[in-house]
């Protein structure tokens, strides 16, 4: 585990039990065939108890035994049906509406078997109760699986009986993987690790939605077979870029030989294909690069919610504000507002402004700070703990984020969003690696993914995942949920200083 100071979370993987796996999907085989016996069971109820669909006269009245054999003639035909169309091995990436289409399907043609051993033996009793029996079962079947989905997501998410994953590549594709592994719990994969010839860290930080996480190097692609029985891998990702893909078929072959499940990652590009654009021009497939920036009606959304939000916070916060201004007057000599250039999206520069934190002059004072910590603290992003410019009354509004107040004006104007990267000085960003421009390709934001997972905690290169994550899953219900986790990140004042 990272010290508690660092906003990163090391992995820990729990160890499933292949045994359990085997029961629980045999449990889940008897199941369906007693769920397709009861539907009949209560078909006989609906109709011949409670009569419905018309009055069942005496003369026709018929005990359940009369349609027994039929029941297990559906429950048999439906399982046989269901395990011939590969329904209990359905990837793990099946939505419930395609598993209820397949559903459908099976139990109808295992219904339409029925009616037709009935049609040639002469059975003539109530037709509609086999129209019961049939529904029934649809309505069982799907809520028997979302019932179990709905365990095996909790299970999941609190690491019980997972699948254990080794990632091969920590490119950016072996990156993304994990980073989807780590982000949705949900999907069942545990990560142990990673392996990659390449020369590195012992570790790597992976971006999510909640969290940094340390993904751990357990070695090099000759290590795997050794690692696979170590660590209890149960499934290997090959994720290589394009100039180590001569080792696939040997590592592909490695997992046969002892019999551990692999995918293969393509190497496109380096992309996760929720940015790839697909065309064709005269039957000629065409492949293009979505930015990692919002746009389009995306756009236009997150914009009207922008503008609403700011228009009622900058008026029900127009006191507050107000006691502020005369707070920071009173404490030190100055203005009661800082304004500074920053860089907002595409690079263009806009004057930020914001309640004075330190004594004036502070920006002078920088130079020689920076110069004193040279080598000490990354120049992308100058915060010290114990910044000797705050004021006293300064150092409560960064502590709860109250200096920022003033920033929904930029947020009513279009400079800012309530939720995006953090907006940066020219000065930093002068300094930046290639890729890091990247995250000037979405509008700064008062508060983000970078805000609520550990503030000023996080380095740079952490930060700028933890933005291009934000850009490329962006959504109104990401934005709800970063701005509600904002909240108890203020009050707790996790990484601010």
């Amino acid at each position: 585990m990272a010290p508690a100071n660092q906003a990163v979370w090391t992995i820990k993987a729990d160890r499933s039990l292949p045994w359990l796996r085997v029961l629980v999907r045999s449990g889940q085989m008897c199941l369906d065939i007693a769920l397709a016996y009861l539907a009949f069971r209560v078909a006989y109820v609906l109709r011949y108890q409670y009569e419905l669909g018309g009055e069942v006269r005496p003369w026709d009245f018929r005990e359940f035994g009369t349609f027994a054999d039929r029941a297990w003639l559906f429950a048999g035909l439906s399982f046989a049906i269901l395990l011939f169309r590969g329904i209990y091995w359905l990837p793990r990436s099946t939505g419930l509406l395609d598993e209820t289409v397949m559903l459908i399907g099976g139990l109808t043609t295992a219904m339409a078997g029925v009616i037709l051993t009935a049609f040639l033996t002469r059975f003539v009793p109530s037709r509609l109760l086999f129209i019961y029996a049939w529904a029934l079962a649809i309505l069982f079947f799907v809520l028997r699986r979302v019932l179990s989905r709905s365990i095996r997501a909790a299970l999941w998410r609190r690491g019980k009986y997972v699948d254990r994953v080794l990632v091969v590549g920590a490119g950016e594709s072996g990156r993304r993987i994990m980073e989807a592994m780590l982000n949705t719990p949900a999907l069942g994969y545990q990560l142990v690790g990673w392996v990659d010839d390449l020369p590195g860290t012992s570790d790597l930080t992976v971006a999510t939605e909640r969290r940094i996480y340390r993904a751990q190097r357990l070695g090099l692609l000759d290590d795997m077979e050794r690692l696979v029985e170590r660590h209890r891998v149960a499934e290997v990702i090959i994720a290589l870029p394009a100039e180590q893909l001569n080792r696939v078929p040997h590592i592909v072959e490695q997992c046969q030989r002892q019999f551990v499940r692999f995918k293969v990652v393509p190497d496109l590009l380096q992309l996760s294909l929720d940015r790839i654009d697909l065309g064709e021009v005269a039957g000629l497939p065409l492949i293009g690069v979505k930015p990692p920036t919002i746009q389009g009606g995306q756009l236009i959304a997150k914009r009207a919610i922008d503008a609403l939000v700011a228009t009622v916070v900058l008026a029900v916060g127009l006191i507050p504000m107000g006691a502020i201004a005369l707070a920071v007057r009173a404490s030190s000599d100055g203005p009661i507002l800082f304004r500074q250039s920053r860089v907002g999206k595409d690079g263009r520069h806009f004057t930020l402004v914001k309640f004075r934190c330190m004594v004036n002059g502070a920006e002078e004072l920088r130079a020689e700070l920076m110069r004193l910590h040279d080598g000490s603290v990354d120049p992308r992003l100058f915060k010290l703990r114990n910044d000797p410019r705050l004021t006293r009354i300064g150092r409560l509004l960064r502590r709860w984020s109250l200096d920022e107040l003033p920033q929904f004006w930029h947020v009513l104007k279009g400079e800012m969003s309530l939720v995006g990267p953090r907006p940066q000085l020219p000065a930093e960003v002068a300094v930046y690696d290639e890729w890091h421009h990247q995250r000037l390709q979405v509008t700064p934001g008062l508060t983000g993914l970078w805000q609520v997972n550990g503030r000023s905690n996080l380095s740079f290169d952490e930060m700028v995942r933890l933005d291009l994550y934000y850009a490329e899953h962006w959504s109104p219900w990401l934005d709800i949920k970063i701005v509600l986790r904002t909240v108890p990140a203020v009050l707790l004042g996790r990484g601010a200083y």
